[in-house]
C-alpha cells in the first residue's frame, strides 16, 4: 500500500489498469486507486468487481465531480447506487446516469429524471433514446424538447402529432397566465428559445459588446446553449463544430477555439470547468486533458489557433 501510494503516476496508471478485472485484487487498495485523480480511478470505477455498493456510494460523497460522473456510467449500476446519484441531483451526473442504459433505473427514477429534463437541457437528449422510457413519460418529456427531439419521440411511441402539438401550445397559454397547469409544463418552446438567444448574440455582436468576457458569465448563469452560440460568433465559427468540441475527449479543442477569440490561458480552467458541469462532464479527457489544453494558449496569434481549430475539429 505504502508504495502504491508514493509510486510515479505511470505506475499508478499502469496498475489501475492491469487490476481494473481482477475479481482477486485487496479491496482497500482498489479503494485507493478509485480515489485517485480520475485518468487512474477511471478504469477501476468502470469496471472493477471488487468496488460494491457501499464502495460506490462514498465515492459520490467524497469524489470529485468527474469521479461522480464516472460512477454514473457504470455498466449494470445496482439500483442502491442509482438512487444515490439521484438524491444529489447534480445536473452532470444525472446526465450521465441517464446514458447508462444497463443502469438499473426504476420507472420512479426515471419519472424523476424527466422531470428533471425540465430544467438541465443536457437530460432531455439521451432520455429520449433511453429504452426504458414509456409512451407516458415520452408524452411529459415532448413538452420541453426541440424539434428533431418531438419527431423523435413521435416516431419511437407513434404519438399523435397533433394532439401534441395541441397540448404543447396549451402549456405555452398556461404559462404566459401563470396557471399552475404551465407550471408543469413548457414554459417556452425550444426553437423560440434557441432564436431568442441566437438574436441576443447577433444584437450584442452588432453594436460591439460581444466579448470574450461574456463567455464566462453566461456559463455562470447556466446556459451552455448560449456560451456555445457566442463563442461561434467570436471566432466565426459554426455552433455545430463548438458542440463536436464540447462532445469530446478532447478539451484541447475547446481551448483552441478560446485561443481564437482571444480567452486567456489563465481564464480557461475556469471555462472548462463550467462546461463539464453543464454538459454531462465532456469534454472528457479529465485533469490530463485539461493540462494537455493548456499547449492550445501556445506563442501564435488567435487566427492561428482559429485555423488549427477548424482543422482539428473537422477530425472528430
Amino acid at each position: 500500500m505504502t508504495l502504491v501510494v508514493e509510486a510515479e503516476r505511470d505506475i499508478r496508471q499502469r496498475l489501475s489498469e492491469r487490476l481494473a478485472d481482477a475479481p482477486w485484487a485487496p479491496s482497500a487498495l482498489i479503494n485507493i486507486l478509485a480515489l485517485d485523480e480520475i485518468e487512474i480511478a477511471r478504469p477501476i470505477i468502470a469496471r472493477s468487481p471488487v468496488l460494491q455498493d457501499h464502495d460506490l456510494i462514498r465515492l459520490m460523497v467524497q469524489a470529485t465531480l468527474e469521479h461522480q460522473i464516472e460512477v454514473a456510467r457504470r455498466p449494470r449500476l445496482p439500483a442502491s447506487v442509482v438512487e444515490a446519484i439521484l438524491a444529489r441531483e447534480e445536473p452532470a451526473v444525472l446526465t450521465a446516469l441517464a446514458s447508462n442504459d444497463t443502469a438499473e433505473i426504476s420507472t420512479d427514477g426515471l419519472r424523476r429524471l424527466v422531470g428533471r429534463a425540465r430544467d438541465v437541457v443536457a437530460l432531455r437528449s439521451p432520455l429520449a433514446r433511453h429504452p426504458m422510457l414509456s409512451s407516458e413519460l415520452a408524452e411529459q418529456l415532448y413538452l420541453w424538447v426541440g424539434r428533431a427531439l418531438r419527431e423523435a419521440l413521435t416516431a419511437r411511441f407513434h404519438l399523435d402529432a397533433d394532439v401534441m402539438a395541441n397540448a404543447v401550445d396549451e402549456a405555452l397559454r398556461a404559462a404566459h397566465r401563470g396557471d399552475d397547469a404551465g407550471q408543469d409544463g413548457v414554459i417556452e418552446s425550444e426553437e423560440g428559445r434557441e432564436e431568442m438567444e441566437r438574436s441576443l448574440v447577433e444584437k450584442l455582436d452588432s453594436a460591439g459588446q460581444l466579448r470574450p468576457g461574456y463567455l464566462l458569465r453566461v456559463l455562470r448563469e447556466g446556459r451552455l446553449p448560449l456560451f456555445i452560440l457566442a463563442l461561434a460568433r467570436l471566432g466565426k465559427f459554426d455552433s455545430a463544430q463548438i458542440r463536436r468540441a464540447i462532445d469530446s475527449n478532447r478539451p484541447e479543442l475547446l481551448a483552441l477555439a478560446c485561443s481564437a477569440v482571444g480567452i486567456d490561458r489563465s481564464v480557461f480552467p475556469t471555462i472548462l470547468e463550467h462546461v463539464r458541469q453543464l454538459n454531462g462532464g465532456r469534454p472528457g479527457g479529465g485533469a490530463e486533458g485539461a493540462r494537455r489544453a493548456g499547449s492550445a494558449f501556445g506563442p501564435f496569434t488567435p487566427d492561428v489557433a482559429g485555423m488549427a481549430f477548424r482543422q482539428a475539429v473537422g477530425a472528430v
